[in-house]
């Protein structure tokens, strides 16, 4: 990197990935666990690559406090060093090479804990917690695993670290669902697909699952329409089903209908929470001390 970034915007973001949008999981989860939900950019200071980094690629152990970054937010300036950033993608175990130094970070990596961190911030005024107890089943529903110590091991963290990850990622979470009106809710599951291949056999298995769909499109005391101006209706309203009788291909037009409605609110949300963000972030400033790229 040029040791004169000069000033102007970076844009330091992340995509909707995955179903919290979660994640794609960096250095390949851990970043994204706490960013997949996050877009933002900065406004980027002059960075100079300070002494303690001219000429290196790498630092020794007594070098990892050692800052990477200086940013500003709401009044408040802080710090991310070496240790941090790393350590916001790996343990320092992991990291450590057979030399016993460790490579610099890239500066995206000093990016994401100044950015993440600014948002726990912005979390935290708008009263949002993270209790231990609902670490487990936040951690399931973005990575499928519950148990922090096995998660912490199949990526390389220590466990502190794992908790403080998905503990950011939750917070992020709550703070979408409290700033953002259009909630996307879970993704609909498609139907089993038949053991004998036939889709036009009807069951009440089908049945059962178009009718949940439904919601309030349907009137399950007469078992029939309870409205025709609904997206369902206009999917279905030449088939012939019930809550004890229904297809495959039946259940999975449903289904089609279910996952256009919530791929729409999940782009608008996404848009909203953008929006949120990136207005956010582009009130604080960064300044970069890093060699990475």
């Amino acid at each position: 990197m040029a040791k004169d970034q000069g000033k102007g915007t970076k844009r330091a973001g992340y995509g909707q990935a995955g179903a919290f949008g979660l994640p794609v999981l960096v250095g390949a989860c851990v970043v994204a666990l706490v960013v997949g939900l996050v877009v933002g950019h900065f406004v980027l200071g002059g960075g100079k690559v300070t002494p303690a980094f001219a000429g290196k690629t790498t630092v020794s152990e007594g070098d990892l406090d050692q800052v990477m970054a200086t940013y500003a937010y709401d009044g408040k300036t802080d710090t991310v060093t070496v240790r941090q950033a790393i350590e916001s993608q790996t343990s320092l175990d992991k990291a450590k090479t057979d030399d016993g130094s460790y490579t610099i970070p890239s500066s995206d990596a000093a990016i994401d804990v100044a950015r993440n961190r600014i948002l726990a911030q912005i979390a935290e005024e708008q009263g949002v917690t993270v209790s231990d107890d609902e670490l487990p089943s936040y951690a399931e529903k973005m990575t499928g695993v519950s148990d922090m110590s096995t998660l912490a091991s199949t990526y390389g963290l220590t466990e502190d670290q794992a908790k403080e990850i998905v503990r950011e990622s939750a917070a992020m979470s709550k703070l979408k669902d409290k700033v953002v009106t259009t909630q996307a809710g879970d993704a609909p599951t498609a139907p089993e697909t038949p053991a004998d291949g036939n889709q036009d056999t009807a069951n009440a298995t089908y049945g059962a699952y178009i009718i949940n769909l439904l919601g309030d499109e349907w009137d399950s005391t007469n078992n029939t329409w309870a409205r025709q101006d609904g997206p369902y209706y206009a999917a279905l309203k030449d088939e012939t089903f019930s809550a004890d009788s229904a297809t495959y291909a039946q259940a999975q037009m449903a289904y089609y209908v279910a996952y256009q409605q919530y791929s729409t609110n999940a782009r608008s949300s996404s848009s909203e929470w953008t929006d949120y963000v990136n207005q956010a972030l582009s009130k604080a400033t960064i300044q970069l001390a890093t060699l990475g790229a």
